[in-house]
């Protein structure tokens, strides 16, 4: 029996949704620790921030990155998919 595109595609879906939750619970589960995170800023620019986590919403999560200058600290917010596609990689520090 052949599998048709639809199953194929509410099957990647479901995948993809089961991971996005998953996310969203390890990262809320973390609120408060500190993380290194590593941005991918595209054409091989990659930048390397510290800081910890503030908040985990249904759609996005909160980092407050420590300031390397005398500029005030930044809250920078990602979404859960910018982990799958691994636009950011984030390790515990």
């Amino acid at each position: 029996m052949r599998v048709g595109n639809a199953d194929v595609t509410q099957r990647r879906k479901t995948e993809v949704e089961t991971a996005i939750s998953k996310l969203r619970a390890s990262v809320g589960e973390k609120c408060g620790s500190k993380v290194m995170i590593q941005l991918d800023k595209g054409r091989n620019r990659i930048d390397y921030r510290s800081g910890v986590i503030k908040g985990a919403y249904p759609s996005v999560f909160t980092i407050l990155v420590d300031s390397e200058n005398e500029n005030p600290p930044q809250l920078l917010s990602f979404t859960y998919n910018d982990i799958i596609t691994k636009d950011i990689r984030m390790k515990l520090c």
